[in-house]
């Protein structure tokens, strides 16, 4: 992607620079808890079943998506 950046960088308007980001184990800590406290939830769209990821697809092309679209894998599901 960095590479793409750079690459696209000269024809378009926006500046485009690469982004690395670091995983720090006390970061990562403090992230789990406070999902586990429920003070940081994820933003969850919509959830579609396994059988309707085709409109789950349809969805996200739709381009009006505000959150994360999840697929939902049922245990007893063929």
């Amino acid at each position: 992607m960095l590479f793409r950046s750079m690459l696209l960088s000269p024809f378009v308007r926006q500046r485009l620079r690469g982004f690395v980001s670091l995983t720090r184990r006390d970061d990562l800590l403090t992230l789990r808890d406070l999902l586990a406290t429920g003070a940081v939830t994820p933003a969850l769209d919509r959830v579609f079943p396994l059988a309707e990821a085709a409109a789950a697809m349809r969805y996200l092309e739709a381009g009006q998506v505000r959150g994360k679209v999840v697929l939902r894998v049922d245990a007893g599901a063929p």
